[in-house]
């Protein structure tokens, strides 16, 4: 949208002096109301004749349309969207589309890493008086209707109760008074509810950011007073109030200091973090972005320039979200932190109207709320920088843009997992690893190539293993979770999409060390003992199963904590456990729990998935101590327990042996599971046996074949595939069922007899199949001339009324005269 002196602004400047005219925050609202205290104040019903009133009401009302006037020039609206709420969630929802965007904005701006929020403090804006305007506005002063913090959506406009009660009113005593001040402070706890959750990774508390509290009260003490010394415009725009107009009663804002952290690249020269003081005003329904500034001796002062506002407003029935830029023709985009006009105009309300009707609790914690998102940002940008060839390189049949860089983004978490978790515990060493199924191994090359000792093992070797040198450390062999897979010298143990070792990975860390640390990113569901299976309906599988291996976790006596990834990947919830619940002293109950859980896995769960397995108290997080591999611990006299020593303290049957029987590593081959590797006579008796089925049925059709020919022909009937598996014997089934997609892939693999669609399986019929409106490309249509009359014709063969087809229009042989061998497509030579 044109800025500055263009024709759009001044559209812009007119419809705010139209809006700012018939009400000062919420244009759209005529409020023809009378004050509550014109009804309760008792007196005459006329006021005594003042022959200077008409003089002094034309005079008012020159300074407010003047201050309306001034405003407007001062501000320009550069986008409006309306918010369809049938849900009637707003306007509790706009505060958590504001809650989105204050914390988490690189969901809306791609250019942006994240934000860290450093301090919070209540606040109140200075009064009119302080800032030399009258006190008074007449007696045809109307007051303002409660914005849109407060209310229902199905409210309409009503009188706002005074600051406080006057002598010879009935202002908060009246029933009507006292709801609506319940109601004001329902609204305004719903409001700022999620942005003073304890547990949200938003929080204060539980951010890295350093700037003191102290520290924003001076800044917002100095902000306050440039405002009472003159700054009427900017107080204005921030109290939605036209210049000349009588402010109400000083309410409370919420003001939060923020950091906004770009990111890093070539396309994003901008690398510096920059602040920003944001100021929510709940019950009038705005959200002012405030940038702040180092002055020469270094101390942050609001920058007058790229100031803007989010405001929701509710006119006749329809609720509407804004964005105001102040001051516009002092915006300066850079395109990173501060967009353009359009954008913030046209992307940013629509998506926080998106986000505001969006009736959806996500069930996991916000992207790296355990870590500092600047280093994290620094860190994946060098990573990617350095190990971006490999992509161009990959040997593997694998999508190499989406496992390279998702290798790198968790390289780079764990870099800062553990540097952090270094200048916590006083630790110069860097801190040595295993990743359990390495995979294709490129995690252990970037972590040992930034430094960290360790080593990949995994069941089967990859071909890019010969690409890393052999400062990589990678081996071939298999996992038998049992007192012989420990390791008692390491400090993390790493389970990236490790299937089988997932529940695993937990226990085996608790017995290899008392400082052992693991760190797990769950995909496929795995139980101790083959396939997880499910028990409440409630949750997702996948919320299910990351609440299961946080139970094992506590069961192993750690403190887990959850955290998601930044990585091209549905599955990217990861849990860690680097403390423990316990002393070191307790460490031979603490397994015989330990051996207790596991072997309950094998009959009915020791509690519900969520809740975890508590260990007896005392409960002492003792993550403070150093690890084995030589870091110095905190706490003098608090050693390692190895894993040998862990063993010992298991007794019974289990000693020396799998820790649960039953236990099958993957298989060092890979075996095809798409039904393809089945028999062939398994196939055909399967395929025969459906086909039969649906015969059964009888619902014959008559239709015109391709070449003009009527001919009816037996179509069966159409079943569901739980029907279908209801009719098969339970040796088959069996078989199915060792396959990935069971009955359901092989019958899509048996295209020519079979349609499934929706659950649902047909006998395809030939002649409805439409043929192609384009031809297919020549290459194609070679290899489909070459494969014509390859294979026999099933319904020719099996079909009581033959195939619905022709001969000539058919693409399968109509009995072995007609039967075409296979071309073997020759190499071409140099």
């Amino acid at each position: 949208m044109p800025l500055g002196g263009s024709p759009g602004n001044k559209t812009n400047v007119k419809l705010l002096i139209h809006r700012l005219k018939s009400n000062p925050c919420q244009g759209n609202q005529k409020q023809e109301r009378r004050s509550p205290q014109a009804t309760l104040i008792s007196g005459p019903s006329t006021p005594p004749h003042d022959v200077n009133a008409p003089r002094h009401r034309a005079a008012s009302s020159r300074r407010a349309a003047a201050g309306a006037l001034h405003l407007a020039i001062a501000m320009a609206e550069v986008g409006r969207v309306a918010v369809s709420d049938p849900g009637a969630l707003l306007p509790r929802g706009f505060w958590a589309a504001v809650e989105v965007w204050l914390e988490r904005p690189h969901v809306a701006n791609k250019r942006l890493c994240g934000a860290r929020l450093d301090a919070r403090r209540s606040a109140t804006l200075p009064s009119a008086e302080a800032c030399g305007q009258g006190t008074s506005a007449g007696p045809e002063q109307k007051e303002r209707g409660p914005g849109p913090g407060q209310g229902s959506p199905g409210e309409g406009p009503g009188p706002r109760p005074p600051s406080g009660p006057k002598q010879g009113t009935a202002c908060c005593e009246s029933e009507e008074a006292q709801g609506q001040c319940q109601q004001e402070e329902a609204q305004r706890e719903a409001a700022s509810a999620p942005l003073r959750d304890p547990g949200h990774p938003g929080h204060i508390e539980g951010e890295e950011g350093d700037f003191p509290a102290a520290d924003l009260d001076s800044l917002w003490d100095d902000f306050s007073r440039s405002l009472a010394r003159g700054n009427s415009k900017l107080l204005s725009f921030l109290t939605c109030s036209g210049a000349g107009s009588q402010p109400e009663a000083q309410r409370e804002l919420d003001v939060v200091l923020r950091t906004v952290i770009p990111k890093t690249g070539p396309q994003c020269p901008i690398t510096a973090p920059r602040r920003e003081m944001v100021v929510q005003d709940v019950l009038n329904g705005t959200v002012t972005f405030l940038p702040l500034e180092e002055d020469d001796e270094g101390n942050l002062k609001v920058e007058m320039s790229n100031v803007y506002q989010i405001q929701l407003s509710h006119s006749r029935g329809e609720w509407f979200i804004s964005v105001l830029i102040f001051c516009p023709e002092r915006w300066h985009s850079d395109g990173i932190v501060y967009p353009k006009p359009t954008w913030l105009g046209e992307q940013l309300p629509a998506k926080l109207a998106r986000w505001c009707v969006q009736n959806r609790k996500s069930g996991f914690k916000s992207t790296l709320s355990l870590i500092s998102i600047m280093k994290y940002s620094k860190a994946y940008q060098e990573l990617k920088e350095k190990y971006k060839e490999m992509v161009k390189v990959w040997p593997e049949v694998t999508d190499p843009e989406k496992f390279v860089y998702e290798d790198v983004a968790i390289a780079a978490y764990l870099l800062i997992l553990w540097e952090e978790e270094r200048a916590e515990r006083g630790l110069t060493a860097r801190q040595s690893f295993i990743d359990l199924g390495c995979g294709n191994g490129l995690l252990v090359h970037i972590l040992s190539s930034e430094g960290h000792p360790g080593r990949g093992i995994d069941v089967r070797r990859r071909k890019i293993w010969d690409m890393y040198g052999p400062q990589t450390r990678l081996e071939e062999d298999a996992i038998t979770p049992n007192d012989k897979t420990l390791f008692p010298d390491v400090d993390w143990l790493i389970g990236n999409h490790s299937d089988e070792l997932t529940p695993w990975i937990p226990v085996i860390a608790a017995r290899s060390a008392y400082n052992c640390c693991f760190f797990v990113l769950p995909c496929c569901c795995f139980d101790f003992v083959g396939k997880y299976r499910r028990r409440q309906s409630k949750k997702t599988q996948y919320r299910e199963y990351l609440d299961f291996i946080k139970e094992v976790g506590s069961a192993c006596g750690f403190h887990v904590e959850e955290d998601c990834l930044r990585i091209p990947s549905t599955k990217r919830v990861c849990l860690v456990g680097k403390s423990r619940t316990y002393p070191p002293s307790r460490e031979a109950s603490m397994d015989e729990k330990r051996t207790q859980y596991i072997n309950s896995r094998q009959g009915r769960p020791v509690s519900p998935p969520g809740q975890g397995l508590s260990p007896s108290p005392p409960q002492v997080a003792f993550g403070s101590t150093g690890h084995c591999d030589g870091h110095q611990a905190l706490d003098a006299g608090v050693g390692c327990v190895p894993g040998a020593q862990a063993a010992e303290h298991r007794s019974g049957p289990q000693t020396g042996g799998p820790w649960l029987p039953g236990f099958h590593p993957r298989e060092k081959t890979e075996r095809v599971r798409n039904c393809a590797a089945l028999p062939r006579d398994f196939i055909d008796q399967v395929v025969l046996q459906v086909a039969n089925l649906l015969l059964g049925g009888k619902q014959s059709n008559t239709r015109s074949s391709r070449n003009g020919s009527v001919k009816t022909w037996n179509g069966g009937e159409s079943l569901s595939l739980a029907e279908v598996a209801s009719a098969l014997d339970a040796e088959t089934l069996r078989r199915l069922k060792r396959e990935c997609g069971g009955l359901q892939t092989l019958l899509r693999n048996s295209h020519q007899v079979f349609r499934v669609v929706n659950g649902r399986v047909h006998i395809r019929d030939w002649r409805e199949e439409t043929p192609r409106k384009t031809k297919p490309p020549a290459a194609k249509r070679r290899l489909l001339s070459e494969a014509c009359k390859t294979r026999l014709c099933w319904f020719f063969m099996h079909h009581p009324d033959g195939c619905a087809l022709s001969a000539d229009c058919c693409l399968f042989a109509h009995g072995p005269a007609e039967l075409r061998l296979p071309q073997t497509r020759r190499k071409k030579t140099l």
